[in-house]
């Protein structure tokens, strides 16, 4: 019995790999999702705007208060796509 591949959702506008920000779409993450920002494919990236044209990645190894990373906001040309 072979399944059928299943297609995955749309990617959204928005999204977060953190589980509780309002932007995480589970669905969405249990897929390997490529981010490509400004031509080059970034492996770090912790939450994207497409429409905004921004990513947020961790600044080094620094966390704040409750554990997490610290993140800044990139600026320039986003897309994101399915492996």
């Amino acid at each position: 019995m072979n399944e059928a591949p299943s297609t995955p959702p749309p990617l959204p506008d928005r999204l977060s790999v953190d589980p509780t920000s309002p932007h995480h779409v589970a669905a969405v993450c249990e897929h390997d999702i490529g981010i490509r920002f400004n031509g080059k494919e970034r492996f770090d990236v912790e939450e994207y705007c497409l429409s905004e044209g921004w990513i947020k990645v961790p600044a080094g190894r620094t966390l704040d208060r409750k554990g997490k990373p610290v993140l800044i906001k990139l600026k320039g040309q986003v897309e994101a796509f399915y492996r």
